[in-house]
């Protein structure tokens, strides 16, 4: 059950990082009918929730970005991408641990950097590696016959988030650029992407968010963008259920078939407690806190395995998972002390509601047959 538990909760947890990662919790958009990845109205970085958006308390940190889709052409091959858009309130804490060669963008000088991070999904494709210069292709906004307008950048870090959706379309660069190709001002933006502390409180964050932005401004959480993704991973909240349902039935079923041969086993005993005038409840009470003992020593044997094994996956990642149907590389684990010990405390109390039926067996167990000797 631990292991059930631990390796649901890492990879929905692991998966919503992700997401987030790429698109914090929370979008602060334009409205607009546009359904692609590419932000086509922009909207003013002025506003009052940024840099702090302290109306919402709830909100962790907020920044803001912009995606262009362009077409990166080499030699040999050439891709569809979206150049995301970033500034130095870039959540970096949430990217870094994607970086596997390299480094991120530099940011901070005064004029737009042609430094970009792309995906070793990317790089293997077209054949690309850290240092080297590439061209990428952008449809004009001013410009009658929409001819494309080459943009060369320099890759200066490698990136692998295992979630090949957002590892085979992001090559992340400078805000600057964008800016510079959509004609924008300096404090037109694309989006804000906005950072909760607590994602099970998401939605109404997201409403609060919605209703603190204005009437102009438009909020979608991820689990709205990417519904399907959600439901999938709810799907691991009905497995773990029934996962849990049937290990404590298995457990029950064998505990009760211990006590109940326990007793069988015992019948002289009773018979003797009996006849010196002990009760049927002092007996039965006798035979549970034997159980309960077995049942503890069980609990301590299965903790120290489960969370053993949790452990090594955790450090080692002994068990591989196919990126493509997961979205990660290996079994994510989530250890935490609330469902170690609500799993602990809930099999002992169910289990032992469980054994008080057959305990009852006792009262049927007369003094005189029990202590009858052949």
């Amino acid at each position: 059950m631990l292991i059930a538990f631990g390796t649901s909760l890492g990879l929905q947890t692991k998966i919503r990082e992700k997401i987030a990662a790429f698109n914090g919790h929370v979008v602060i958009t334009s409205f607009t009918s546009n359904v692609s990845k590419e932000n086509l109205t922009p909207i003013d970085r002025r506003q009052s929730f940024y840099p702090q958006f302290s109306e919402v308390p709830e909100v962790s940190h907020i920044q803001a970005t912009a995606t262009k889709w362009g077409i990166i052409r080499t030699e040999t091959d050439f891709e569809g991408v979206v150049l995301k858009g970033v500034d130095s309130l870039f959540n970096l804490t949430a990217f870094e641990e994607f970086i596997s060669e390299g480094k991120f963008p530099e940011l901070n000088s005064t004029r737009a950097s042609d430094e970009i991070i792309i995906s070793e999904y990317l790089a293997k494709r077209l054949q690309l590696k850290v240092s080297d210069r590439l061209v990428m292709y952008f449809m004009r906004q001013d410009s009658a016959k929409q001819l494309p307008r080459p943009v060369g950048f320099e890759i200066v870090g490698l990136y692998n988030s295992g979630f090949q959706d957002f590892d085979k379309t992001y090559v992340i660069g400078d805000l600057r650029q964008i800016q510079r190709l959509n004609n924008w001002e300096d404090y037109q933006i694309g989006q804000f992407e906005v950072f909760i502390d607590d994602f099970s409180n998401i939605d109404n964050v997201a409403v609060k968010i919605y209703e603190s932005i204005g009437s102009f401004l438009n909020a979608k959480s991820i689990k709205t963008m990417y519904p399907s993704i959600f439901e999938w991973l709810k799907l691991f909240d009905i497995n773990t259920l029934i996962i849990l349902i049937i290990m404590i039935l298995v457990a029950g079923i064998n505990m009760i078939t211990a006590l109940l041969v326990l007793i069988l086993e015992r019948r002289q005993m009773i018979g003797v407690f009996k006849a010196i005038g002990a009760s049927n409840w002092v007996i039965r009470k006798v035979f549970l806190y034997n159980a309960v003992f077995i049942m503890l020593k069980g609990l301590v044997i299965g903790n120290v395995i489960g969370i053993g094994l949790l452990l090594l996956q955790q450090h080692f990642q002994l068990m591989p998972l196919d990126a493509s149907s997961y979205y990660v590389t290996n079994v994510p684990v989530k250890l935490n002390p609330t469902y170690i010990i609500g799993v602990n405390l809930g099999t002992l109390i169910l289990c032992l509601l469980m054994l008080i039926v057959p305990t009852y067996i006792v009262a049927k167990i007369s003094p005189v047959k029990a202590l009858k000797f052949d």
